[in-house]
């Protein structure tokens, strides 16, 4: 999964992001509103999830808002902001936020309404099958064949995402883009390290690697082990 955040001050962005990265996401940072704006509208379909800062130098969090609902009516969009009153909150909400969070706030109760607003854009869909293997991520737990699995963060982001993408090729690129940071998009090699880690904890003895490799494509999850 991931996630813009445009947020001008360096403590907060910091902190929200490595916070965010600990549980898997990948995260870009945007440290003004101008800035924000255009890798929110340049890449409207890239990102799962947009957390936005009210009060931007340049342009302003509701009128970056605005411009992402233009092109997206569907992706989540959190205010994290100081104002707080409810005329605040209603205008904000009314502007196209899907919620509305007010500084100081607790990074557990951002990360629960990052999680409550990416299932339903999902259509609630939590647990996801591939053969023996289950991962569900409520209870950030991977099973194969009723064993639990134990996985880093980004194993399981990994795995989350060629599940999601359960029969399709999934191009060394987009896991580039979903899972890592920005800063790795010119090198996939990366990847190959995660997949061998998967494969070792997942792979059956004597049986077809449960992630299928597309020569000079990408992966493709196995549903057949």
């Amino acid at each position: 999964m991931r996630i813009l955040l445009v947020e001008d001050e360096p403590g907060i962005s910091g902190f929200i992001k490595d916070g965010l990265e600990e549980e898997g996401f990948a995260v870009d940072i945007a440290g003004n509103g101008r800035t924000g704006l255009e890798m929110a509208i340049d890449n409207i379909s890239e990102y799962d999830i947009y957390l936005l800062d009210w009060m931007l130098p340049g342009v302003s969090g509701v009128e970056i808002c605005r411009s992402i609902r233009k092109e997206n009516k569907e992706v989540p969009i959190i205010f994290l902001t100081a104002k707080d009153t409810v005329d605040d909150t209603v205008f904000g909400l009314d502007a196209g936020a899907n919620d509305y969070l007010k500084k100081p706030f607790a990074f557990e109760e951002l990360l629960a309404r990052i999680r409550v607003l990416l299932r339903n854009k999902t259509g609630a869909l939590h647990i996801f099958e591939a053969g023996a293997m289950r991962l569900d991520l409520d209870a950030h737990q991977v099973t194969n064949n009723g064993h639990p699995i134990d996985l880093t963060q980004k194993e399981f982001a990994l795995l989350e995402y060629l599940l999601r993408n359960k029969g399709k090729v999934c191009r060394r690129t987009r896991i580039i883009e979903k899972i890592w940071d920005i800063h790795f998009d010119k090198d996939t090699s990366v990847i190959d390290v995660f997949i061998n880690g998967l494969r070792k904890k997942l792979d059956q003895p004597g049986k077809e690697s449960f992630v299928q490799t597309i020569r000079g494509v990408g992966y493709r999850v196995n549903d057949d082990v």
